[in-house]
């Protein structure tokens, strides 16, 4: 099943957040320093992540473009709206819920693990990447739920469209890429993506206040870069 592991990934999310609803009567504080452990690992793994460029200007010039056009689109506020309208239709009580929806929604889409297991999936019809990443996420999800509330579990449906998406895609496509210029592409865009992570690790230690979301665009201007640079240069 080329999807197997797109499911398992969300299935995985879900039983954490179901389980991370059964801790949500710890102390306030635990919470709190368990979100900031959390935070400073999510930075950690973004600061690894970004060390593997090969031309950081290429990816501040992707990052900053990517920012303009989040900013014209007003991405962040739109995902947020998505949450509230969610909120609003099935958690009258949850006043985070936006910021759940948005924060591990962010946290289990964007990185390499994810492209990567899903371009795996897709090619070979192997998921153990996917597989990984999933307990990952699992565990990440129970003390997101604990802090962050019933937004988290939703956050499985766009990680499993996105990695789904991704999957069905290389499965297609990956036979017209040239292996070099795929092998130059997952590095870029795990750098990219380990400074977004960066960011997102910001904003749960609260030391900064980043709308990651309005960054996205910036991962398909690196990969039309990229592939210009590949084919003319």
């Amino acid at each position: 099943m080329i999807l197997l592991g797109s499911l398992v990934n969300g299935l995985a999310i879900i039983l954490g957040s179901l389980a991370g609803f059964v801790l949500r009567n710890i102390s306030e504080q635990t919470k709190d320093s368990v979100t900031k452990g959390i935070g400073l690992g999510v930075i950690v793994l973004g600061i690894q992540m970004a060390f593997k460029t090969t031309s950081f200007t290429i990816i501040l010039i992707s990052l900053c473009s990517g920012a303009i056009i989040g900013e014209y689109l007003k991405i962040e506020d739109r995902m947020k709206q998505f949450g509230l309208f969610l909120e609003n239709n099935y958690s009258k009580s949850d006043s985070n819920f936006a910021e759940g929806f948005v924060t591990a929604s962010l946290i289990f889409v964007i990185g390499s693990m994810g492209i990567i297991g899903a371009i795996e999936s897709g090619v070979s019809l192997q998921h153990q990447t996917l597989y990984t990443k999933s307990v990952m996420d699992g565990f990440m999800a129970i003390m997101l739920t604990a802090s962050l509330g019933t937004g988290v579990l939703f956050s499985a449906f766009p990680v499993f469209i996105y990695q789904g998406m991704i999957t069905l895609f290389a499965s297609v496509i990956i036979r017209y890429i040239p292996q070099e210029l795929l092998d130059v592409m997952m590095i870029e865009i795990s750098s990219i993506g380990g400074l977004m992570i960066l960011a997102i690790g910001l904003n749960i230690t609260e030391l900064a206040k980043i709308r990651v979301s309005n960054f996205l665009p910036g991962l398909l201007i690196l990969i039309m870069i990229i592939a210009f640079k590949f084919y003319y240069f």
